[in-house]
């Protein structure tokens, strides 16, 4: 694709959209960007990796409540990022690094956001991937490993951690269909045609 395009995915635990968005990556010959942007935070800011990597789409305290804390607390003192929770830096980092390779050309993002981050961005598209707990529970166990006794709980939870990582740092609703400009099912047309369908939708939206 000629025009720069920069995709954001949020999706539910074993729907497939890390692979969706590395194959719509390279079909718009764009870069893709999932726990690569952990490394990325890591080298901007000099953090050690694996605070990123443990901080990665888990929840904290809200975010807002956390920076009125903060002032309150510093009195007439503007609070730098310093006097933040780790957590919340690392958001801070991480959203930067969000930001900046959106600035640098067409992209792919998966999670951590992305939409809110990249919401004024013009010509985001933002797209939310889903699935029936039938097949996302055949990828868990199947392609990421997980014991079949605990593949439920295991999607249960992830989906439930992202959703409050995304409550409290966006303040809006995980998952609610106003945030994306598609939704798609990956069950009802799997992930090759799930790939082609958000390619040819950023096609029409870009013409």
């Amino acid at each position: 694709m000629d025009k720069k395009v920069i995709v954001t995915i949020a999706r539910e635990f074993g729907s497939g959209g890390r692979e969706i968005g590395q194959k719509l990556a390279k079909k718009l010959n764009a870069a893709f960007y999932d726990k690569e942007l952990i490394t990325l935070a890591a080298k901007e800011s000099g953090i050690d990796e694996d605070l990123f990597a443990n901080a990665d789409e888990k929840p904290t305290n809200p975010f807002w409540s956390s920076l009125a804390f903060n002032v309150g607390t510093f009195g007439n003192r503007i609070p730098t990022m310093n006097d933040m929770p780790m957590n919340d830096r690392l958001f801070l980092i991480q959203s930067n690094v969000i930001k900046k390779v959106a600035s640098e050309g067409s992209c792919v993002i998966v999670g951590r956001c992305a939409d809110y981050i990249l919401d004024k961005e013009p010509g985001a598209v933002h797209i939310f991937i889903h699935s029936n707990d039938e097949d996302k529970l055949d990828r868990i166990i199947h392609s990421y490993g997980v014991p079949e006794e605990a593949a439920k709980d295991v999607m249960k939870k992830t989906d439930k951690r992202r959703a409050a990582y995304y409550d409290y740092y966006v303040g809006e609703k995980w998952g609610q269909i106003d945030h994306y400009d598609l939704a798609v099912d990956s069950s009802f047309l799997g992930i090759d045609k799930t790939v082609d369908l958000i390619y040819q939708f950023i096609e029409l939206k870009q013409a």
